[in-house]
């Protein structure tokens, strides 16, 4: 029998709930019964745990994707007058970093699987260009060895001038992931994180792993670089330039500091680290597998409609990390796209999208950017819908969800 036909009145089905099971509220717990909430030990178990996990050299917490990417810059030496690549289809954040930096976002298009086009960005590198990034759509990592070719071709290389020597270490423009959906994803068999120059995570509270609010670089640098030396400069960095963070002061005797850089404020803290210690202790084992039994039902259960475009989970050198399940539904409107999100959140589903096109927002329409110069990007997410997806959700409320959406596409139509 069909799940629509029972009696479901009052379901209600949120579109991305955080997991939050009693081995996370005893790690919190055990936080405020410690006495230290900000940052301390439990900051250093995370980064030590997703180290391990992601396999990179270091790994650095802080307390957003956009702080992270501000602390990225600052190390690069970003500045005014310098060009930094980026999707037209992303979320803000990706260009608000790099306005803040005083950077100039030059915008591109993307590939029909809403990830950044690897020949627009060869077509867009000026002098001027100091770093492409990359966003990881819904979990789905970028073309790196595309980007990598294109950053390393003698073009690229010919045009780029180091400003300092961290660019001049790299003597090209450098590859940023923007893996804020991606944590787990798989690229060349290893973690998506080790195949750009730089990898940076959001811990947000939708993310596959959450802090409540969060960021994470990843930092497997080359040779040219110390890896544990940019570690420690990022951790100053994050701490207002600041000799010994709180914890350290914290020691019997140990009150003396220096501020010895002009860093940020922008440290995770204990409490906040708790929450994804206790979470990344099970990602690999079981929440990420729970993530892809239900994208694989998803795609099970839309199989066979011939108006269902499914988004990729796996291909000869990529996997997901199954954040998000971005349908998208052939030959609709945008605005057909929304009255079938209508309908099925009156129906009690919370459905999404990922994401408005820069282009579209007032902010950049008034820096001068149209979406008619990126007709992928509209393209793509004119007739996308994020479906829910996370790991406590049934295989009943799949169906049901499968269900109605066939039942409302086909009325809107």
């Amino acid at each position: 029998m069909s799940l629509l036909t029972e009696n479901l009145t009052g379901l209600t089905v949120p579109f991305s709930p955080p997991y939050i099971d009693e081995d996370i509220i005893a790690e919190v717990v055990d936080t405020l019964r410690s006495g230290w909430i900000t940052t301390g030990p439990k900051v250093q178990q995370l980064e030590t745990l997703a180290k391990d996990f992601i396999g990179c050299k270091q790994a650095v917490c802080v307390n957003s994707w956009t702080s992270g990417a501000t602390l990225v810059f600052k190390w690069l030496g970003i500045k005014p007058g310098d060009e930094i690549i980026i999707p037209a289809y992303t979320y803000a954040a990706t260009a608000l970093t790099v306005l803040h930096a005083g950077a100039t976002p030059i915008m591109v298009d993307v590939l029909d699987d809403c990830t950044i086009d690897p020949e627009q960005v060869r077509k867009a590198i000026t002098p001027r260009t100091k770093a492409i990034i990359a966003v990881d759509f819904g979990g789905w990592p970028c073309n790196y060895g595309q980007l990598l070719e294109v950053v390393s071709g003698d073009e690229a290389k010919a045009g780029f001038t180091g400003a300092n020597t961290v660019q001049q270490g790299f003597g090209r423009p450098i590859v940023i992931a923007d893996a804020a959906h991606s944590l787990g994803a798989i690229y060349n068999g290893v973690s998506a994180a080790l195949a750009s120059d730089i990898t940076i995570f959001s811990l947000h509270a939708v993310k596959n792993i959450t802090t409540a609010e969060g960021g994470l670089i990843a930092l497997s640098l080359p040779e040219q670089f110390s890896n544990d030396e940019v570690y420690k400069w990022m951790k100053l960095n994050s701490l207002n330039g600041q000799t010994k963070d709180a914890f350290a002061k914290n020691n019997e005797g140990a009150w003396k500091y220096d501020i010895v850089a002009d860093g940020l404020k922008i440290n995770m803290t204990d409490v906040c680290a708790a929450i994804g210690l206790a979470q990344l202790r099970k990602y690999k084992d079981q929440l990420l597998p729970a993530r892809r039994q239900v994208f694989d039902r998803y795609s099970s259960l839309l199989s066979g409609k011939e108006w269902a475009i499914m988004p990729s989970a796996q291909d000869d050198r990529r996997i997901s990390s199954f954040h998000l399940y971005p349908l998208r539904i052939k030959n609709i409107s945008e605005q057909q796209r929304d009255e079938i999100i209508k309908q099925m959140a009156e129906n009690g589903v919370a459905a999404n999208v990922h994401f408005i096109p820069l282009p579209m927002l007032t902010l950049f329409k008034d820096m001068g950017f149209s979406i008619t110069d990126f007709p992928v990007a509209y393209r793509n997410y004119a007739n996308e819908i994020s479906l829910p997806l996370y790991p406590t959700l049934s295989f009943d409320h799949c169906v049901y969800i499968a269900e109605l959406l066939e039942k409302v596409y086909l009325e809107v139509i």
